[in-house]
């Protein structure tokens, strides 16, 4: 979940430019048709939550993804064109998520949308751009069901051709963190527990399916309800279990009081999640006792990486007010992925309607170097890109703990 920055630009009549471009369309008051001259203009949509809880999160994506179509403006990057942004609150909630998709779909000059965090929420976005043939890139949906359909681990089939995404998948992410738990820290027995929500489900779904293969035990299952603060009806009922560790399948809204409570019920493990709980908030809502927690998230620190600097170094300049968080990066990416794609389909398009079903097209042949790593799409419209990273708390903030590739075994 993590940040980036924007270009400096020397002259001011750029620099007023860049503001109108980036700041007015954070605003949601963007303007259709063309812009003026020759010039015509092609919408790119973000839904993320943008208030409550995840903001955090989503306001990283929506800013990252401003940046990386103020540079593409700067650059003349597609002649003829101009790109706005076009952020929309999805509030983390499957029906404001599935508003805000008709919103952008009814509008003709959006070409493609960046967005969900939450795989429940996309599960009701991608059908609606699916029909109006508008390309979806998320930099943060890790459900395995949104590019091989309900039956992904038996029989593969993509749903919607128009949807992609930059990050890995819990078929990926819960094994990853299995593996560390029984082979890194040699933790053999593990209670779980999840929000009921398809990401939380899916990961804990994952997690144990790869744990009881490694030969670990799962002496306890628990769920709790998303909107839930006192988790003790959980807790009492895993407690007489005696696990090594807590899997939890969630988000930090939920995780950090989960943790807290846990440890003032003498449950003195470390609770582990997947990238729903890696961000500073988890921290602060955990407490003083979240020392040794755990969480895994995809691909490499954006910090660490040489191929990231540039765009932390942008981020930062730019002045936005809030963090690139954990899906900047990812963010960034599938921005700059869709506007590769609109390199070709708007090259001689007369209007962007025209050029949807050629950018869906493009998508799939993109490939380029980006911020998290090698950008590229494999038949379903997942990334080729298998890297995570676990992280520990120590010192109040998050550390590396190891970052590699998952290779199936």
């Amino acid at each position: 979940m993590h940040q980036r920055s924007v270009v400096r630009v020397g002259a001011t009549l750029i620099v007023a430019s860049l503001a109108l471009t980036a700041c007015g369309s954070r605003s949601g008051n963007s303007s259709g048709g063309s812009s003026g001259g020759s010039t015509k203009t092609a919408k790119i949509g973000v839904i993320a939550p943008l208030s409550g809880d995840l903001s955090a999160l989503g306001l990283g994506i929506q800013h990252s993804v401003e940046l990386a179509v103020k540079q593409a403006n700067d650059s003349n990057a597609i002649p003829g064109w101009k790109l706005e942004v076009v952020p929309k609150d999805d509030e983390a909630k499957p029906d404001p998520g599935k508003n805000a998709a008709t919103a952008l779909s009814s509008d003709k000059d959006v070409i493609g949308v960046v967005g969900t965090l939450n795989t429940s929420v996309s599960q009701q976005v991608q059908p609606v751009l699916a029909s109006a043939k508008i390309v979806q890139v998320s930099p943060a949906n890790t459900g395995p069901g949104l590019t091989q359909g309900a039956n992904w681990q038996t029989s593969p089939k993509r749903p919607y051709p128009t949807y992609f995404r930059t990050c890995t998948t819990d078929a990926v992410q819960g094994p990853f963190a299995a593996r560390y738990l029984y082979e890194t820290a040699k933790i053999t027995k593990v209670a779980t527990i999840h929000d009921k929500k398809a990401y939380g489900q899916g990961l804990v779904g994952t997690f144990t399916e790869e744990f009881k293969k490694l030969g670990g035990t799962i002496v306890a299952a628990q769920t709790i309800n998303p909107d839930d603060s006192n988790y003790q009806a959980a807790l009492t009922a895993i407690k007489p279990s005696n696990p090594q560790a807590i899997y939890y399948g969630g988000e930090y809204p939920q995780a950090g009081p989960l943790s807290q409570q846990a440890k003032a019920a003498g449950l003195n493990v470390p609770l582990m999640g997947g990238d729903g709980i890696y961000d500073p908030k988890y921290i602060t809502l955990a407490g003083k006792t979240s020392g040794n927690d755990l969480a895994t998230s995809v691909g490499a620190p954006v910090d660490s990486l040489d191929s990231a600097k540039k765009f932390v170094s942008d981020y930062n300049a730019a002045g936005f007010k809030e963090p690139y968080a954990a899906y900047g990066g990812y963010s960034y990416d599938a921005a700059n992925a869709i506007i590769d794609a609109l390199k070709v389909s708007l090259k001689d398009a007369k209007d962007v309607e025209s050029a949807r079903q050629a950018t869906v097209d493009a998508m799939s042949k993109v490939a380029f170097d980006g911020v998290t790593g090698k950008v590229a799409f494999d038949q379903y419209g997942d990334t080729t890109s298998k890297v995570l990273t676990v992280y520990k708390v120590a010192g109040g903030k998050w550390a590396t703990v190891e970052t590699k590739a998952f290779e199936a075994k």
